[in-house]
């Protein structure tokens, strides 16, 4: 198996915004400490929880800075660099190694809509310009650009592109995914509700916004996996679905940003055009934060 960085849970971290809409990086100090004391396996930075599509350059590859010092090399971190413009695709992802990013995590090119070969050429150019692991990141509903099969099976005979995040949502993709790659292209699930069902054909953890809340119990849902313990990965995922779905009752970050806040975490808002949970929402997600003591 390639070295896909790490195995089990890593965390898709928010970024702690004060209330004028400034980056936090005393609070974000603060989430990796409390990420690491509670078993999250490593630290995806500035992502899309991270909302990297509002970051400005100097606070995105500040964030990057900031978690990769609190970290101290304790567990891996994972810097968010993709773009639609493959030329500042690759600068970022050089200013991540620069910084000491254990590896990047690389959204297919968004708005654009990529031809399947431009998506390879695309791959290929980052992973060829830095000497750290790339993990492809699939989330079509976000992008519009979907990456298909032969283009997975393509992208994995490179040695530097080690890992796939899958958020297609389709488990018989992500299956036939697993069958043709297997080793050369290690799957992460890119959704909390698929865990152990991706885990069960060979995945090997997730990356994962519930973690932001529950950093603990998603490691242990990978780990029990790791373990040869199905069924208690299995039984854990269902107790937690309920809050996995209100976590995604809005667009994501918004509503675990609304939780770490009810919770007492105090990561601020999200950025415009992102906008606080309505009433309806927000009571929806009380409700089940009390229903597990959260709050």
């Amino acid at each position: 198996m390639k070295n896909s960085i790490f195995k089990g849970a890593g965390v898709a971290l928010v970024t702690p915004m004060n209330e004028d809409g400034s980056v936090n990086f005393k609070k974000l100090r603060e989430l990796v400490e409390w990420q690491i004391e509670n078993k999250t396996d490593a630290i995806i930075a500035c992502g899309t929880t991270g909302e990297s599509a509002t970051l400005e350059d100097d606070e995105h590859k500040k964030v990057i800075e900031e978690v990769v010092k609190q970290t101290r090399n304790r567990i891996p971190v994972i810097a968010g660099t993709g773009s639609n413009n493959t030329k500042y695709a690759i600068e970022l992802s050089k200013e991540a190694q620069n910084l000491k990013a254990d590896g990047v995590l690389v959204v297919t090119p968004y708005y654009n809509k990529a031809s399947q070969d431009g998506l390879i050429k695309h791959y290929e150019a980052i992973a060829n310009n830095i000497d750290i692991p790339v993990i492809v990141y699939d989330v079509p509903s976000r992008t519009g650009c979907k990456v298909e099969l032969e283009t997975f099976k393509q992208l994995s005979k490179h040695k530097n592109i080690v890992a796939v995040k899958a958020a297609s949502g389709d488990i018989s993709q992500i299956t036939k995914l697993s069958a043709e790659c297997g080793d050369n292209l290690p799957i992460f699930s890119g959704n909390d509700d698929q865990i152990t069902s991706i885990m069960s054909i060979g995945g090997i953890g997730v990356i994962s916004v519930l973690s932001n809340i529950l950093p603990k119990q998603t490691h242990d849902i990978c780990q029990f996996y790791l373990d040869g313990e199905e069924k208690q990965s299995a039984k854990l995922q269902l107790e937690l679905l309920d809050l996995i779905n209100a976590l995604f009752i809005d667009v994501n970050p918004i509503p675990v940003k609304e939780a770490m806040n009810l919770m007492g975490f105090d990561v601020g808002p999200c950025r415009m055009p992102l906008c606080n949970l309505n009433e309806k929402k927000l009571e929806i997600l009380k409700q089940i934060l009390k229903k597990h003591n959260l709050m």
